[in-house]
């Protein structure tokens, strides 16, 4: 009999406007993209927390050493890359330019001595072998300036070759973005709350493994509440996105909401009890966002159109 009135009374509803629904959470679920044991857990189920704060810490130790291997290899590439880079030393520097120097008073006086041997070929004052000896020195003396020049320039150049260089950067950068990942998956086992919210449930206590992607808490924003309800096909086009509906509950106030999403597929009757006459019907499922609302899901709620 009792059953039969339920039937009886859902049944008057929908046919006076009203329909049932329930309130829904959409829950964020709380993972580290890496397996571990878990070390810390800040939150209990019930907890109020705010965007940021920690949540759980899983054991890092194997990405600590891995993070400190990546640090000495940076340091390493770098101690590299600015021995390649550094010039040599100031007096060492000097000394070269002092060659030079030497070297270009020698080729001026070779270049003098060839000079003076030539005019003297054309007066018939001098020998061929002293002629061709003076254009043999210039000649020498011009290859060592040119020599002296060169180690000058490579002297106040980087160390290095250029292919060298070259390799000690890609090595830096190589090193550096090994250094970046592993600060990364260091700080995937910290997790803190992307979101304000109530902790809805935890799913592991500390000193248990916890398993790659493994939620070990969820989290209900404020925003993440909505209420579910469904309409037959004959009210369909009197509702659509951002229609004003009302929602009550038994001990609330009535709530104003608007329609936040509807259905573009026909269904059977919902999971709650029917009358025989509606449960032959097919039914779309309406949603409503009830932002900041105190409402909890599970909830049985009516609805009405406004």
């Amino acid at each position: 009999m009792l059953l039969a009135l339920a039937l009886f009374a859902g049944c008057q509803k929908q046919e006076d406007g009203v329909w049932q629904g329930y309130v829904e959470g959409e829950y964020v679920l709380l993972a580290s993209p890496y397996a571990g044991q878990l070390q810390k857990l800040f939150v209990r189920r019930g907890d109020q927390i705010e965007a940021g704060n920690p949540v759980f810490v899983l054991e890092q130790e194997a990405e600590r050493q891995a993070r400190a291997e990546a640090e000495e290899r940076v340091k390493s590439a770098q101690a590299k890359l600015e021995n390649l880079q550094v010039p040599l030393r100031e007096p060492q520097i000097q000394a070269l330019r002092e060659s030079l120097n030497q070297a270009k008073a020698a080729k001026e006086l070779s270049r003098v001595n060839l000079t003076r041997e030539e005019d003297l070929m054309k007066k018939g004052y001098t020998t061929k072998p002293r002629l061709d000896e003076a254009r043999s020195n210039y000649v020498r003396d011009t290859a060592r300036v040119k020599e002296a020049e060169e180690q000058l320039k490579n002297a106040q150049m980087p160390l290095g070759r250029q292919g060298e260089l070259e390799g000690a950067q890609a090595e830096m950068a190589a090193a550096k973005a090994a250094l970046a990942q592993a600060d990364w998956r260091l700080e995937q086992k910290s997790v803190a709350a992307p979101v304000s919210g109530l902790v809805q449930d935890t799913f592991f206590v500390i000193g248990e493994w916890v398993g790659a992607g493994k939620p070990v808490a969820s989290l209900l924003p404020p925003g993440n509440v909505k209420a579910r309800f469904y309409v037959p096909e004959t009210v369909l086009s009197s509702i659509s996105i951002g229609r004003p509906i009302e929602i009550r509950c038994d001990g609330c106030q009535p709530i104003d909401a608007k329609v936040s999403y509807v259905s573009s597929q026909a269904e059977y009757t919902p999971p709650v009890l029917y009358s025989k006459e509606s449960r032959s019907k097919l039914l779309f499922l309406v949603e409503a966002r009830l932002p900041n609302s105190t409402l909890r899901p599970g909830q049985p709620l009516d609805v009405r159109l406004k």
